[in-house]
């Protein structure tokens, strides 16, 4: 027989888990693939790859730059120049999370009324692609925000430099560097469906708590309103936090039998742990820097 909630045919059914979290497109064990929604997924909505691309990237902002070769003069407006924060942002920060993420990481260079460099932005990787001439080499820069595209050369017409591009490895690209931030979808994907997990078993009381079975006997069954009368009683009186270990009247030929997870269903509790430390390991972190379980004695975390 069936019931609570799967005797209506009419009813629509429980939504999949992995569409529960990310934007609702993504299907049954599959993860983000534009670098936008790995963001949203990977970083914005995910505590361990958040902390890891801050860690990263504050640590990088953090350092002391020292500028050689030059003279005092020379070096004390570079310096100005490389920590002059630009629209608000960092510099440095803003690079290093770039190119942490995206693999790429590109400087404008704004020239001042003297000709040389008054301000240095950051422009945002995913919004930036190569116009590459007949030989393959880079020859201009394209930056597309929504219809709007602009052309971007590397230098301007006095020979300096007006854009600098600055990317990680990548061993199968000529032109872009390789971020991290894909190499940790899966893992990502692992984390945040074993979050929904977790919620949804607190807002059914931590575990599947049991079934109510209907058996008189005489082997008839509940009326439809018979069944949605003990289904709105059960959602009134006895489920939520409000009403946990409240003790339960039956009548009538029900019977209440308990149920909770196996060994195997318990098992994403790992899973989850383990997911985490591969994120942490895409992003170049040790986890103990992280909190996460596992080796946090004092030599290790010093060494990390």
């Amino acid at each position: 027989m069936k019931w609570f909630g799967m005797k209506a045919a009419g009813e629509a059914g429980r939504p999949v888990l992995a569409r529960a979290w990310g934007s609702g497109a993504v299907a049954l064990g599959e993860w983000p693939a534009s670098y936008e929604a790995q963001l949203r997924a990977g970083v914005i909505g995910n505590p361990v790859a958040q902390r890891a691309m801050r860690l990263v990237s504050e640590g990088a902002g953090a350092c002391v730059l020292k500028v050689g070769g030059v003279d005092g003069a020379a070096a004390a407006r570079i310096g100005a120049l490389v920590a002059r924060a630009s629209a608000g942002q960092g510099l440095i920060e803003t690079l290093a999370s770039h190119v942490l993420l995206h693999g790429n990481g590109y400087v404008q260079v704004i020239a001042g009324a003297d000709g040389m460099p008054a301000e240095l932005f950051a422009l945002r990787p995913e919004r930036v692609s190569v116009e590459a001439d007949a030989r393959g080499w880079p020859a201009a820069y394209l930056y597309r925000v929504g219809e709007s595209v602009t052309r971007l050369s590397p230098e301007d017409g006095a020979g300096r430099t007006s854009l600098l591009h600055i990317r990680a490895l990548h061993p199968l690209d000529d032109h872009y560097g390789l971020g991290c931030v894909g190499a940790a979808a899966g893992a990502v994907a692992i984390h945040n469906a074993a979050t929904v997990w977790n919620k949804a078993l607190l807002d059914n009381a931590a575990r599947p708590s049991g079934a109510m079975v209907y058996a008189p006997g005489d082997g008839s069954v509940l009326s439809p309103e018979q069944f949605e009368r003990v289904r709105r009683e059960m959602e009134a009186a006895f489920s939520g936090a409000a009403n946990a270990g409240r003790p339960m009247l039956l009548e009538g030929g029900l019977d209440w039998r308990a149920m909770s997870l196996s060994p195997a269903e318990m098992d994403f509790v790992g899973l989850k742990a383990a997911a985490a430390r591969e994120i942490a390991l895409a992003f170049g972190v040790p986890p103990m820097l992280m909190g996460l379980p596992g080796d946090n004695s004092y030599a290790n975390y010093r060494e990390a």
